[in-house]
């Protein structure tokens, strides 16, 4: 960690992405507001609280094009404007998008759509630059050595698929981490129940196989887990899965998503719980006593998410299905 944001609200400890990209300990993601979770949030409620998590420290902000598509991009780039010299922003390309009619017309990317598409996000960014630029999916038809960016997987409490080959490789390598879906797409913090329903229309969860009543009453045992070290802590099981990130590797950077204020101040108070080698401990060891119920997405999904995967040469674990297999002595 280097130097700190400082503001009358609190003090937020910074991290390095990589060798030179310094931002916020906890960033912010910026789907919600646009996509997936439900219906999208109006503009000027996206654009404060992306202005709120500023005002209180945060300093990373992350997007995509698809995120809409295009919307959760107009939303960062109307808040950040004013402060974009003091802001780094991460946005993702990977995805053909119909510029008309918004659909997706599968992966791409070719070195000269990638252009066209950061000149695109520059300018609903409201920017001259863009701080990091992910490929959201490989395409399998171009080589990643003509692809410009780098590849963002989902890393959590129970999605633990990272930690055999894609976290040594980062260590080894100097990259910096960005962990997707932080808190399990919402189900690690204290807001999914059993019998929580999602809108069939605007949730991704309704397809996810661990979001069915039937795996979300079996995983209680995760949420479970949180909650007993959090008590000890003082802390909800959110802010207890984010710690966890946190005290993985001082280059994991979380960016936990929100649309409300208090699950942003929620969020942001994880920076406050600090978990001794002990509590990561009972956290990993509980953890690898629990066979987590639904695979990490869809079959169609998953297939997108990684290519590695597909072929066997990456996530041992399995898309996170517990137990993880022993690492080597």
């Amino acid at each position: 960690m280097s130097r700190e944001s400082t503001n009358q609200h609190q003090i937020i400890p910074h991290r390095k992405l990589g060798r030179s990209l310094e931002v916020s300990a906890l960033g912010l993601g910026c789907m919600d507001f646009a996509w997936a979770y439900g219906p999208s949030t109006e503009v000027q409620h996206a654009v404060k609280v992306i202005r709120a998590a500023y005002e209180r420290g945060v300093t990373f902000f992350d997007t995509a094009e698809v995120y809409g598509p295009f919307l959760s991009e107009e939303m960062v780039g109307e808040a950040l404007a004013p402060i974009r010299d003091h802001v780094v922003i991460a946005t993702k390309f990977g995805f053909e998008v119909d510029p008309a009619t918004k659909q997706r017309r599968g992966l791409n990317s070719r070195p000269d759509y990638i252009k066209r598409v950061a000149d695109a996000c520059l300018k609903r960014l409201r920017t001259d630059r863009i701080d990091l630029f992910y490929q959201h999916r490989v395409d399998p038809n171009v080589p990643i050595e003509d692809v410009a960016g780098a590849v963002k997987n989902e890393y959590s409490v129970w999605t633990r698929d990272p930690e055999h080959e894609v976290l040594p490789t980062c260590e080894e390598l100097g990259i910096g981490f960005v962990p997707w879906s932080p808190l399990g797409m919402g189900y690690l913090t204290a807001t999914i129940t059993p019998s929580t329903t999602f809108d069939p229309t605007s949730d991704l969860r309704v397809m996810f196989p661990r979001f069915t009543p039937e795996a979300r009453r079996a995983n209680q045992a995760v949420f479970e887990l949180l909650q007993r070290v959090g008590r000890a802590k003082g802390a909800t099981p959110g802010q207890v899965a984010l710690a966890w990130l946190l005290a993985k590797k001082p280059w994991i950077v979380p960016i936990p998503g929100t649309t409300k204020l208090n699950h942003l101040e929620e969020n942001l108070g994880a920076l406050n719980v600090q978990l001794s080698a002990e509590d990561v401990k009972e956290i990993d060891d509980g953890f690898a006593r629990i066979q987590v119920q639904g695979a990490r997405a869809p079959e169609e999904i998953g297939k997108l998410h990684d290519v590695g995967a597909n072929i066997g040469t990456s996530s041992t674990g399995g898309h996170g299905m517990s137990p993880l297999p022993p690492r080597p002595a």
